[in-house]
């Protein structure tokens, strides 16, 4: 079976203040749009380190919160190892 891509908006509807990981996602500028909802959890760190089992296979992913974080919060940024 596929997994089917979804909009950013969509998956701010299904995963409401969630961080997501996502599975080639289509980007604008540090933005993401659209693509394969791989795995969602409240947890960061769950997401990064449960999910990379389900990132098989994609080219990309990306790491996104479907919520509204603090102007002060500092993300990090994840490389592929």
């Amino acid at each position: 079976m596929e997994a089917s891509s979804v909009t950013f908006k969509q998956a701010q509807t299904l995963f409401p203040n969630e961080w997501v990981l996502v599975g080639n996602p289509v980007m604008r500028g540090a933005v993401v749009e659209d693509g394969v909802v791989l795995f969602h959890s409240k947890d960061k760190k769950e997401v990064c380190y449960l999910g990379r089992n389900q990132s098989a296979g994609f080219e990309r992913i990306a790491v996104a919160f479907t919520g509204q974080l603090a102007p002060d919060r500092k993300i990090g940024i994840l490389r592929r190892l």
